[in-house]
């Protein structure tokens, strides 16, 4: 299963999202930052699985139809920051669906995240990052989960992954920085946690028209007996700062 996390900077990236889908061969797309009244039903094969409905931009999630068949939805807002309660920006702030693959005859959850921006502390953000992958577990206790998306965490990112591993989840970062913005937050904002899979890579695309670059993500989900199971096809993501 393939993965592409994308933060469409106020949706200013989103005429990009065929072509990344068609290149990709994506089975998933998680998207940050999109504008929620202005996206399709469906790109390239992929279908809409749901979207927030209380952000000024939001979160998204679209899956291959033919591959999946979206089970349970569930969006979720989580503690504000400073920022949050002045602003408003993002009332929601995780969206998580349980999809059953049609091919293996399993199901999994697969979420898209957006963390409180850099004005926000650190613990914050960490608490977002826990209440989100506990969550995830209500949507399916036991299931494999991946969550991507813009975490916002460009420094201690060693003690961010012993504090995911703490919660039994795996954090993975992609080969190159995801954000170019500015010059002294330059670095991986954009993340790959998941609990269930094997992750056997995070790679950095090409940047577009956004200030985040989108991550692809090539993931295979654990079977019972503790081996890796091939992929049916990729799965695609955005995130967004």
């Amino acid at each position: 299963m393939k993965v592409i996390s994308y933060n469409l900077r106020k949706h200013q990236a989103a005429g990009e999202l065929p072509r990344l889908v068609e290149q990709h061969e994506a089975d998933v797309l998680c998207l940050q930052e999109a504008d929620t009244t202005d996206i399709p039903d469906t790109i390239n094969g992929l279908k809409l699985a749901d979207s927030t409905q209380r952000n000024r931009l939001g979160l998204a999630v679209y899956y291959r139809e033919s591959t999946f068949r979206a089970v349970d939805v569930r969006a979720l807002a989580l503690k504000k920051s400073l920022h949050d309660r002045v602003l408003k920006p993002a009332e929601e702030r995780l969206l998580g669906v349980r999809l059953y693959d049609i091919d293996h005859g399993h199901e999994v959850i697969v979420a898209s995240f957006h963390a409180a921006p850099l004005t926000a502390l650190n613990s914050l953000r960490r608490h977002q990052i826990r209440t989100a992958l506990t969550e995830l577990q209500h949507l399916g206790e036991g299931l494999p989960a991946l969550m991507v998306g813009d975490y916002n965490y460009p420094v201690f990112k060693e003690n961010l992954g012993q504090k995911i591993r703490d919660h039994g989840y795996e954090l993975n970062l992609s080969d190159s920085r995801t954000y170019t913005r500015y010059k002294f937050f330059r670095g991986h904002y954009d993340f790959a946690t998941s609990i269930g899979f094997e992750i056997d890579r995070v790679r950095t695309l090409p940047q577009g028209l956004s200030d985040h670059l989108p991550i692809l993500v090539t993931a295979r989900v654990h079977d019972t007996t503790g081996a890796a199971q091939s992929p049916a096809r990729p799965v695609v993501t955005a995130a967004s700062a």
